[in-house]
């Protein structure tokens, strides 16, 4: 969330960064509610002191005319209090409401743009795969290997769920510790994080858990709003609630935290040609970064997501380019943010496509304190004064997409699969065969 003042002070700015998120909200609205909140608080000022005057007056020596005066000027007064507080918690409800619609401001430089296609591409480290075969695409191949069953997920849970068994079950798994090993020697706190959330963290985090645009599971049985929980999306949820309204000690940041969740996304309306197989389901596995820093470090320490990110996918060869995230593509809470896009060439079989495509694997934002205002997350700093910090996120490992890159990328003309090298010790084989 912006700063009340920010936003009153940047109005043009705030109003021309949500149109080029092309997002709704109104900042105009903010303005007036934060100058009607500053004069409510301040006649609610002016009332107390006068309530503050008149029980003074009531402990001189009065006459009965004097007290009697006083006290009907006292009953007036807890009136008019009772009646400025009442409007003043409403002001501030609709205030904090129309606030949240705000989106964070974006870097100057991310692109400008409505969807990925307006991404700005900064970067390709190795060169797509050429095969002297026709390639298959993941479903194919994690089939015909007896290592993904798409159909005994759907039967059993819907669609995009899916079973994953056989040498599947210890790539999942070997992926995972690869990461693991990789952000432990960078000096990340390993976390296992719940798969459920209060309603309340996921709002401060930017989601939403409700309502038709919501690509979050919620679930149902406490009417008390602040009892309300949903499944998580991702472990920044969790990993970004861990310390809500808590007051860090400056020497202990920056804070760097890996959190293992599964991830339940509902996925509405996700049912475009990209949309098969593992790319996008309901529930996959994911490790996450998260760092609290202090204000001036947050934009090295995005560098250095992303970095561990390519560090990742370089040790596991596969293609990938990364993209800057055009001004429409960010999501509310990030000022800035890096995809990596991998090389898929399974993607060559779909209708149109005859060369493969890039595919999101990763993604890192740096956050800045708008999470941390939502959720209270502040440090104390050397002037005494406690100010918020900032906040980022990045992929380690979304295992589901990482799994689609390494069986389209190294897939062999006989239709096996070669497991890159670095994977060999986690994995335990180094080549997954038809059975």
């Amino acid at each position: 969330m912006l700063d009340y003042k920010f936003i009153a002070e940047n109005l043009e700015a705030v109003k021309a960064n949500i149109a080029s998120r092309f997002m709704k909200a109104d900042a105009g609205a903010v303005a007036s509610l934060y100058n009607n909140r500053t004069e409510l608080t301040t006649n609610l000022q002016s009332l107390q002191q006068k309530r503050n005057a008149n029980a003074d007056a009531m402990k001189a020596k009065l006459s009965q005319e004097e007290r009697s005066a006083l006290i009907e000027e006292g009953k007036k007064l807890k009136e008019e209090i009772a009646a400025a507080e009442s409007r003043l918690a409403e002001v501030e409800k609709e205030l904090l409401t129309e606030a949240r619609k705000i989106p964070n401001m974006a870097h100057p430089d991310a692109p400008a743009g409505k969807e990925d296609k307006d991404n700005l591409e900064v970067k390709r480290v190795g060169e797509p795969v050429t095969f002297s075969f026709e390639p298959s695409d993941h479903v194919k191949l994690g089939q015909d290997l007896d290592i993904i069953d798409f159909d005994a997920g759907t039967k059993v849970s819907g669609t995009k769920f899916y079973y994953l068994k056989n040498e599947g079950v210890y790539l999942e798994l070997g992926l995972v510790r690869y990461a693991l090993d990789i952000l432990q020697k960078k000096g990340f706190t390993p976390f296992i994080t719940p798969d459920i959330a209060r309603e309340e963290i996921l709002e401060g985090i930017g989601f939403n858990p409700r309502g038709a645009e919501s690509n979050v599971y919620t679930l149902e049985g406490e009417e008390s709003p602040s009892l309300r929980s949903c499944l998580v999306g991702t472990a920044e949820i969790t990993l970004g609630g861990y310390y809500s309204n808590t007051i860090l000690p400056k020497d202990k940041l920056p804070l760097r935290m890996a959190g293992l969740s599964h991830c339940f996304r509902r996925e509405a309306g996700a049912a475009g040609q990209f949309s098969k197989g593992l790319y996008r389901v309901h529930q996959f596995t994911k490790l996450e970064m998260f760092v609290f820093c202090l204000p001036e470090e947050s934009g090295s320490f995005h560098e250095e997501l992303r970095s561990i990110e390519e560090e990742i996918f370089q040790g596991l060869e596969i293609p990938f380019r990364v993209v800057d995230t055009c001004t429409g593509d960010l999501g509310a809470p990030a000022y800035r943010k890096w995809d990596l896009e991998a090389w898929m060439p399974g993607r060559a079989s779909l209708p149109g496509r005859n060369n493969g495509e890039w595919g999101e694997v990763t993604s890192t934002s740096n956050c800045t304190d708008y999470q941390a205002r939502r959720l209270n997350i502040r440090f104390k700093d050397s002037d005494g004064k406690n100010k918020f910090v900032h906040m980022l996120n990045g992929t380690a490992i979304a295992v589901s997409r990482a799994i689609i890159a390494i069986l389209e990328n190294f897939q062999q003309a006989d239709g096996t699969v070669k497991i890159p090298k670095a994977l060999v010790p986690y994995a335990g084989f180094d080549v997954i065969k038809k059975k």
